[in-house]
């Protein structure tokens, strides 16, 4: 066991008190939610930044000491990698999404640039006996994640927003349909189900005006999958359902067809049954009608409104609503009225 001096601490530690002088452990378990210490090795000057646990995003360059996860990471946009087997103080890592999550880098997207070299240090220990100073691995996540938990909402109105990829404005809508619904006066308390680990989105939920957020690494997930995705959103749905919400809000971040578990929880029938309204957000009037077609055959589900950047102007929106049948809104220039048809969509008394 030895001192180190941390100079960023990534936001996927976020439920851990971490302070900056920490003791680490050669002994490094190569599993999920393991939290190291690691001294970045390169520059940057794109992809540069490392969401703090603050909430805040903060450079970093050669020889900063960072504290983040071992993790997974299979996206379609950004850098994608896996979890090492072994690991002893000296190797390398990169690091593979804003969150802090560590791991080994199988493909590089071009728009980045290669991504952090970091030479491990060891595990960052955690000391939860009282009076002793056994260290045992520190880990993500705040309350241990049941397999096995049981859906309950309730009674609370949910609504969620699926994508046909990354980037293809889901906060945005999610944020917009907060800000409309808390304006005419509903307690809305909201979500992030799938995705890596990344806390920007459910802050910006807040900043809508969201009561209370949550996110899966709150459960010790950093990389959702098909064998965790159902079992943490049914969990997150009960947290904040529990809490008497008037409408909760959720988000499915990437997209339909991925590897983050979006299709398990869409084919869970205790979530499905569970929705009140289904956005769909899309790139372009070809993937709205992909995702459409997707939900409708595949998952047996109905759209009730397209968003995102296929209904940036009025030709997108248009082709939407003459081939589909469906309204499209844009969540940028016309979020009240998205936020208004969702409230009509849920059928919401006056509060």
């Amino acid at each position: 066991m030895k001192t180190v001096i941390a100079d960023k601490i990534a936001s996927v530690t976020q439920d851990l008190p971490l302070k900056r002088e920490l003791r680490v452990s050669a002994d490094i378990p190569c599993e999920e939610g393991v939290i190291i210490a690691a001294e970045i090795l390169n520059n940057k000057a794109t992809y540069n930044t490392l969401e703090l646990t603050s909430g805040r995003m903060a450079q970093i360059k050669r020889g900063d000491i960072v504290v983040g996860a071992l993790g997974h990471r299979n996206a379609l946009f950004g850098y994608s990698g896996h979890l090492p087997t072994e690991l002893t103080p000296g190797d390398e890592l990169q690091i593979l999404n804003i969150g802090g999550v560590m791991g080994v880098c199988d493909s590089v997207n071009a728009n980045f640039g290669q991504p952090f070299n970091a030479k491990v240090l060891g595990t960052v220990l955690d000391f939860p006996y009282l009076g002793e100073r056994i260290g045992v691995p520190a880990r993500v996540g705040a309350e241990p994640l049941q397999d096995d938990t049981q859906l309950e909402t309730n009674g609370v109105p949910v609504v969620a927003l699926a994508g046909t990829c990354m980037d293809s404005g889901k906060t945005a809508a999610a944020c917009a349909i907060i800000g409309r619904l808390r304006h005419l006066g509903y307690t809305v308390d909201a979500f992030k189900a799938t995705g890596v680990s990344l806390r920007r989105d459910i802050l910006a939920m807040e900043d809508a005006g969201a009561r209370n957020t949550a996110i899966f690494t709150d459960y010790g997930v950093v990389t959702t999958t098909t064998n965790n995705g159902p079992a943490v959103t049914r969990t997150m749905l009960n947290q904040l359902c529990g809490e008497h919400p008037d409408i909760v809000v959720f988000e499915l971040g990437d997209g339909l067809l991925g590897t983050y578990g979006v299709e398990a929880i869409l084919k869970d029938q205790g979530i499905s049954e569970a929705l009140s309204c289904l956005v769909l957000c899309a790139n372009d009037p070809v993937g709205a009608n992909g995702g459409v077609d997707i939900l409708n055959k595949e998952f047996g589900m109905q759209t009730d409104l397209v968003t995102g950047p296929a209904t940036d102007n009025e030709v997108g929106r248009n082709i939407i609503k003459s081939r589909l049948n469906i309204q499209a809104i844009n969540a940028i220039t016309n979020s009240v009225e998205l936020g208004d048809a969702v409230a009509e969509i849920l059928k919401l008394e006056q509060p």
